[in-house]
């Protein structure tokens, strides 16, 4: 009998892939939940082939108060006992698991399909207003159609949005258990942009290969770039020169405040506060063009790169950028005081899609949307890389978990973010900004988490023999909160969908690799 114990490695380290115990299922089943009921965060789950035995289970749980990864491993077969019903944070990527692998997660409550598109609902089963639906076999009908929850009574109706939205808008279905105008139920589909992105990462690096990560969600170049390259990097043992981590460290705080700028703007728009509406959208553009004057690119893009970054800011572009910011911390205050300051705004924020902190750390949310709730996870403190392991920036939370808590938290990390570009900025050292790449070892894995603008980025690389890639995982921070979203629509009226969609602003191509 095995008595194998999670591998401890720390955020960015490489370790050979012999070193990770595999364990029998059951066991590794109950160390997850072990790990779990002691305050780790289940960062990833997800399957890989192996040549041994064919198929192998991998857990990723992130230890913040130890501030390191617990890896757990098992070999599988077609089925195991699913972790869901102990560990609601496994259900979607057990969904993920099976949608990819056909390995079945024997009871779970709701084993429908990830990123297959659905078209046609079961007939309704429930006697009254407020029953929900189906058991787990339930989520395919016998013409292999996906179901979806549905409820049955007077004054029951359901409420079809998407995939296809008004304006310019990435395809998401939405549909609405509703009795007269409460929100009993909502079931997000998405899939309608998955692109094989993690397939195609597999056998590189390649030419292609940085373009793939910069695109997984493009509002996320930075972020999603610096957790590929802090792989890329701990596998081949290269060292980033300090300059280029104080420029990353710009590039992504100034990717945080833009969109947080830009969604501070969009919801003043979701209430009809034009003022701040307007503001923010144009000062969303300064900030970006700031991150174009780094690197040609106002989302990015050529900037970060395996070793560092490939552009430096001379003593004349500094400078630029101080001014720049100087001006975007003006004008961002005045426009979003407006906001703060307008009681009829204000009153639409209050109460609207509320969760608590036993819900948020429940269904294992990140970033902005558990801050909001009252917990103070940040991968830049907990797990910290690159300039993060020198210089801090406070976290910043708020504790009524509703959309007004989502936006205050956006406003107190935008203040924080534009004092830590402005010290980074005064404190550039010299040298050069990027190492050569070297070749990946062979054998290798890392886990490279990355606090981005929507919280925590998880990205697992491995490598075979040939020291190409043979296995790439990527956790976008929208994986973890869609079903958030759909828990803070609970008892809320349909009206303020787009408000709470919004305040949580996730990504769907993000979702969709």
């Amino acid at each position: 009998m095995s008595t194998a114990c999670p591998l401890t490695v720390h955020n960015g380290h490489a370790f050979p892939l012999a070193d990770c115990p595999v364990a029998p299922i059951d066991e590794f089943r109950q160390q997850v939940l072990d790990l779990v009921a002691a305050g780790a965060r289940l960062s990833a789950l997800f399957a890989y082939p192996t040549a041994e035995s064919g198929r192998r289970l991998m857990a990723v749980l992130a230890r913040a108060d130890d501030g390191d990864l617990a890896i757990v491993a098992a070999e599988v077969g077609p089925e195991y006992a699913a972790l869901t019903p102990d560990c609601p944070p496994a259900h979607l990527f057990e969904r993920e698991i099976f949608e990819q692998w056909n390995i079945r997660p024997l009871g779970h409550p709701w084993l429908k399909p990830v990123r297959v598109p659905v078209t046609k609902p079961r007939p309704a089963v429930a006697p009254d207003v407020a029953a929900a639906v189906a058991p787990s076999d339930g989520a395919i009908n016998d013409r292999g159609l996906t179901n979806f929850f549905q409820m049955a009574g007077e004054e029951v109706h359901e409420v079809a949005v998407g995939p296809v939205h008004a304006g310019i808008i990435e395809p998401g279905h939405f549909r609405f258990q509703c009795h007269g105008e409460t929100v009993y139920h909502l079931e997000i589909s998405l899939g309608y942009q998955h692109r094989g992105i993690e397939r195609a990462m597999v056998g590189g690096p390649g030419p292609r290969t940085i373009h793939y990560v910069e695109t997984l969600a493009g509002d996320t170049t930075t972020a999603h770039a610096a957790a590929y390259c802090r792989a890329v990097e701990a596998l081949s043992g290269v060292r980033v020169p300090a300059r280029g981590q104080f420029l990353r460290g710009v590039a992504l705080e100034l990717e945080r405040v833009a969109n947080h700028l830009g969604d501070l703007g969009a919801l003043a728009g979701d209430v009809g506060f034009l003022p701040t509406m307007s503001y923010c959208g144009r000062i969303r553009g300064d900030v970006l063009n700031m991150t174009a004057l780094l690197c040609g690119n106002r989302f990015g893009r050529g900037l970060v790169r395996p070793g560092g970054v490939a552009f430096d800011a001379n003593d004349g572009l500094v400078d630029q950028l101080r001014q720049r910011l100087d001006a975007v911390e003006r004008d961002a205050r005045n426009a979003v005081e407006l906001l703060w300051d307008t009681p009829s705004a204000m009153a639409r924020f209050d109460g609207v899609g509320s969760l608590t902190l036993e819900v948020c750390e429940e269904l294992g949310l990140v970033g902005v949307a558990a801050r909001a709730c009252g917990s103070g996870q940040d991968v830049r403190r907990d797990f910290p890389y690159g300039i993060y392991r020198f210089a801090h920036i406070p976290v910043s939370t708020w504790h009524t978990g509703d959309a007004f808590a989502r936006a205050h938290v956006r406003w107190l990390e935008v203040e924080r973010s534009l004092a830590f570009v402005r010290e980074q900025l005064d404190a550039l050292p010299a040298g050069a900004v990027i190492e050569p790449a070297a070749a990946l070892a062979p054998d290798q894995a890392v886990v490279t988490l990355i606090e981005g603008w929507r919280g925590e980025i998880c990205h697992v690389a491995m490598t075979g023999g040939d020291s190409r890639l043979s296995v790439y995982k990527v956790v976008d921070p929208s994986f973890h909160n869609w079903f958030g979203l759909a828990m803070a629509l609970r008892g809320q009226q349909i009206s303020d969908f787009p408000l709470c969609n919004k305040s949580f602003n996730l990504s769907y191509c993000g979702h969709d690799l």
